[in-house]
């Protein structure tokens, strides 16, 4: 595998991208390449140098990877605008990949938690082929660019509290007084509230229903921000995007929101190879 950095331009700002390459000649001529669009504020190595390691395993397999850090966030400059304001970011990063690779003819995204949102929300306009989308973000926030106090659903909560009682730990911990009794009760209370879907639940419903591309959704059923999309995902109002024929829904049996352990981090690896070789 062979690494390399670059810089190119979005609007007035200067963006940072690692591309890792396929270290072999005799697999160059490979026309399918991964874009890795980064979620949170995170730089484009990821976490514990998650995506950077996701990004050589999937280089070592014959896929060219893109990683950038978007305005704001790492070496790039330019204000940070969160994920709603990303369109831009995400345009010229594949604009560049596509200039860096010449032969790359499709291009797969990825993107977990508000990157996955942000893919969903703008990937219609942007030149990829194939969505993959990993525990989308719907949680409302407050604030412009989405970086607010958060106001989890109900559904979430729920599913949260089940998983607590299903633990004997925690029937011990609320009978010996571990556990504060006053919270747990607004917890519930928040629980039983009527299920809504969030505004932004709603526009990733929209931007689903007319994306016009293949997509894949990846949720760890465990993990809260997964539960939450679950939720949206299994109501009415997503009852279009369910029945969409290029839009699958795949899940494993874990809590790590960014696929860190080792089992999560295998499956969603295989998940991305299977999109890339698909595409």
């Amino acid at each position: 595998m062979k690494r390399s950095f670059h810089q190119f331009n979005c609007h007035d700002d200067l963006l940072v991208g690692t591309l890792d390459n396929v270290a072999d000649s005799e697999d160059s001529h490979n026309n399918t390449g991964l874009l890795i669009v980064s979620g949170g504020n995170e730089i484009r190595s990821g976490a514990h140098a998650g995506v950077a390691s996701l990004s050589h395993k999937i280089a070592d397999k014959g896929f060219p990877v893109f990683r950038y850090d978007r305005r704001g966030i790492g070496d790039s400059s330019g204000k940070n605008q969160g994920f709603l304001g990303s369109r831009k970011d995400i345009t010229a990063a594949a604009e560049y990949f596509r200039k860096a690779r010449p032969n790359i003819t499709r291009i797969v995204a990825f993107g977990n938690c508000d990157a996955a949102s942000a893919l969903a929300l703008f990937g219609k306009n942007i030149a990829v082929d194939t969505i993959i989308l990993a525990n989308p973000w719907v949680i409302e926030q407050s604030g412009l660019t989405g970086q607010g106090p958060v106001t989890m659903p109900p559904s979430a909560i729920r599913s949260r509290y089940w998983e607590r009682l299903k633990d004997p730990k925690s029937i011990m911990d609320l009978l010996t007084g571990k556990i504060d009794l006053k919270k747990l009760l607004g917890g519930i209370k928040q629980a039983s509230r009527k299920q809504e879907n969030s505004s932004l639940s709603l526009q990733l419903r929209d931007g689903l229903l007319s994306l016009g591309k293949s997509c894949t959704i990846l949720l760890a059923s465990k993990d809260t921000t997964a539960r939450a999309f679950l939720a949206a995902w299994n109501s009415e109002d997503y009852s279009d995007v369910r029945a969409l024929q290029d839009l699958k829904l795949e899940t494993i049996d874990s809590a790590s929101h960014s696929f860190a352990d080792e089992r999560s981090g295998k499956w969603l690896e295989n998940q991305i190879l299977d999109a890339l070789k698909n595409a």
